[in-house]
């Protein structure tokens, strides 16, 4: 069997091929895009040089076969801060519908932030890795790597990432809220700093024994959460059953029915009122009054356990 006459690929030094980037790169990409073409997957019917973007000018400007912009920015160096302001302020200045990079070596931190500005933009970004390459005695051919582009999953992913922000947001204006209401109906959480989650809470006074308020989309409430940290399932269910054998009692205290749920599977259990009047989602007009609802609820839930949680054993 013979062997197969394979040749090597060589890398060349970029400068070897293109001595200076906007009189030689540049010039000869404009009159061969058609690799962004076949290298991007794009279809560019045509791209001009040294186009106008207010005070500054884009390297190349191009135009898709649906009529939309995309400017391009060459950097046969190690990508930097300066030209990734200006691929912004390119794309924005002209309306662009992409905006292509192409470096010799892209850094890590660019990397992440062209992979961002797909996830959160509207606009298609792409960060290109150009090197020069030849086969024996061939002439230099460019070699062009995607290294991050847009895709619908990055487009799906920047949704996620929106709507999980404008939750913690929202649920962060609800506890600002909440703890300036408390002040004047139950200070016992009066003094703690408004988080971004659905619950916040303070020690009961009694260690693994917090007392939180939670909110969630359509509802919120307060319960009494029993977790001893790490290994200490056993003694958290002791806890949670030496309260519960004085259910009756603590219910009557309380005036009203309580919620009692060992969480099977996970290693704290909860004592909790749940009010199904709103929550989170609800309109903020009519967040003072869910609010001061269940800051009420809070105090006589508290004064309710109290003396109970003093005759625990072991606290």
């Amino acid at each position: 069997m013979s062997l197969l006459n394979i040749a090597k690929l060589e890398r060349l030094p970029l400068r070897e091929v293109w001595k200076h980037e906007a009189r030689d790169f540049t010039q000869w990409l404009e009159e061969n895009f058609d690799v962004l073409n076949s290298s991007l997957n794009l279809n560019l019917v045509s791209v001009d040089r040294e186009q106008p973007a207010g005070a500054f000018s884009v390297d190349l400007v191009g135009q898709d076969d649906g009529g939309g912009t995309v400017i391009i920015e060459n950097q046969l160096e190690k990508s930097d801060h300066d030209h990734l302001g200006k691929l912004i302020t390119y794309l924005t200045g002209m309306s662009a519908r992409a905006a292509i990079w192409i470096v010799a070596h892209p850094r890590p931190e660019h990397v992440t932030a062209v992979a961002w500005l797909n996830e959160s933009s509207s606009a298609d970004f792409y960060m290109v890795k150009v090197e020069a390459v030849r086969i024996d005695d061939s002439p230099a051919a460019p070699l062009f790597t995607v290294i991050v582009g847009p895709s619908d999953e990055s487009r799906e992913l920047g949704k996620t990432k929106k709507k999980i922000a404008e939750r913690y947001g929202i649920r962060k204006r609800w506890w600002t809220m909440l703890i300036e209401r408390s002040a004047a109906l139950n200070n016992l959480h009066a003094h703690i700093t408004p988080g971004e989650y659905n619950w916040i809470g303070v020690s009961s006074g009694f260690r693994g024994l917090n007392l939180n308020y939670v909110v969630r989309q359509n509802e919120c409430g307060v319960e009494l959460y029993i977790d001893r940290g790490k290994g200490a399932d056993a003694k958290n269910e002791q806890i949670f059953d030496q309260l519960h054998s004085q259910r009756q009692d603590i219910e009557t205290a309380f005036d009203g029915p309580l919620e009692w749920d060992a969480l099977e599977g996970k290693r704290a259990c909860v004592v909790k009122v749940t009010r199904e009047n709103g929550g989170w989602r609800s309109p903020e007009e009519s967040w003072p009054e869910i609010q001061d609802s269940i800051i009420t609820t809070m105090g006589r839930f508290e004064q309710a356990l109290r003396p109970f949680l003093k005759l625990l054993k072991d606290t």
